[in-house]
């Protein structure tokens, strides 16, 4: 390995006798170095938008998402409760109260998923990190407020500083529906829009937040919800809080659902790792096309070294250590343009990130293109491009070996 090494290295300085194959061997290396530097930008581009997608998601979702196995309400008792709010782990647990409602606001009218939320949702949500008019605010006194997505509020027309109030109406669960009178079938309560919301598209559509006691009070309940939101400390790991959701999981049985982040929004997260297997598989293949520069350069080499391979046969240099020779001359080559590029690369990444040079166009959540650099990126791009780079000399280096 040691002799080969040396003599493949020698190659890659020499001059050659065709100044072509050094061009091409320079403009092989450029290109390697070119795709390298692309597939960490791009990779490291994409996790940006991930984790603005993930961040803006944990302002509106919790950590773990109890709900009932069967039927829509519970009332949220019993030990593993009490040991949950004793849980160093966890910050806190809210209670939720979820309905689809038909929501009538001055002259506009619209369908909306209406949460009604306790006060320990209101001091840990971070929703008033996305309120773009008036304030997070669901109490004035004894008067219930509300605050409601961009969306929807451009469909009701809904602005905080009118003092129109909402009214949201629910079917009545005690009384029976009249074909004479359908309105006396209804349940109704007013509420006073506070705060607009912008979260994601998705979310500003349909959803408004209110009291908790004002959604009991629509649905005449008591003390049930429809579901439990528990949110951790800040920066616990990864193990930690699979064992408070095997923990929430096993106390609660069978029947309760138990769902964290990613089962939540279980489609939406494996889109984005679609999204990024599709986006590295595209930028692979530019860079297998750029390598077979390395294979024509190779190729080229060995053609000009046929009396080098045929004084080293007769000095005793058998077929393998032919092959080993050309095959590292053209992975060196890889290699050079890996090292470039991945220096590059991983430069232009913490530049953006610390200065945010590149900016965004139009009025986005961001004023400059996020990037983070995740060194497991970094690692799979540079296996990926080394691999390939080793793979493309072996027909060359095998022919060299057996041509003289």
């Amino acid at each position: 390995m040691g002799i080969g090494l040396k003599i493949a290295w020698r190659y890659l300085f020499a001059r050659k006798k065709q100044n072509v194959i050094n061009i091409i061997s320079a403009i092989s290396a450029c290109g390697m170095a070119v795709g390298t530097a692309a597939l960490i930008i791009v990779l490291s581009v994409y996790n940006g938008f991930d984790s603005i997608v993930t961040s803006t998601m944990s302002s509106i979702e919790p950590d773990l998402l109890v709900t009932p196995a069967s039927g829509k309400y519970f009332v949220p008792e019993g030990k593993i409760y009490d040991s949950l709010y004793n849980d160093e782990r966890v910050a806190s647990l809210c209670c939720i109260l979820e309905e689809t409602v038909f929501i009538s606001y001055g002259k506009q009218q619209a369908t909306a998923t209406v949460r009604g939320v306790d006060e320990i949702y209101e001091q840990e949500a971070r929703v008033e990190d996305k309120i773009v008019r008036g304030e997070f605010k669901l109490h004035r006194g004894s008067v219930p407020l509300a605050c409601l997505g961009t969306a929807l509020a451009h469909r009701l027309e809904a602005n905080p500083a009118f003092v129109t109030p909402m009214e949201i109406w629910y079917p009545s669960r005690t009384r029976k529906f009249s074909t004479i009178n359908p309105a006396a079938s209804l349940e109704s309560v007013k509420v006073w829009p506070s705060g607009i919301f912008r979260i994601n598209s998705e979310v500003d559509e349909r959803l408004v937040l209110v009291p908790v006691e004002t959604m009991r009070e629509l649905l005449d309940l008591k003390d049930e919800v429809s579901a439990v939101e528990i949110r951790f400390i800040e920066g616990l790991s990864a193990r930690d809080a699979v064992e408070v959701r095997q923990k929430v999981s096993e106390g609660l049985g069978k029947d309760f659902v138990v769902k964290d982040r990613y089962m939540q929004n279980e489609s939406l997260y494996k889109m984005m790792r679609y999204e990024k297997a599709a986006i590295y598989l595209i930028l692979i293949f530019m860079v297998l096309v750029i390598s077979l520069n390395v294979y024509g350069n190779l190729t080229m080499l060995t053609i000009e070294k046929r009396e080098d391979i045929f004084t080293l046969k007769s000095m005793g240099a058998n077929n393998a250590l032919i092959r080993r020779i050309f095959r590292l001359e053209g992975w060196l080559i890889t290699l050079v343009g890996l090292v470039i590029g991945a220096a590059v690369g991983i430069a232009v990444v913490m530049i953006q990130e610390q200065f945010g040079i590149v900016k965004m166009p139009g009025g986005f959540l961001v004023s400059a293109y996020p990037v983070i650099l995740q060194w497991a990126d970094v690692a799979l791009v540079c296996a990926s491009v080394a691999l390939i780079g080793w793979l493309v000399t072996l027909a060359p280096s095998s022919r060299a070996a057996k041509n003289v």
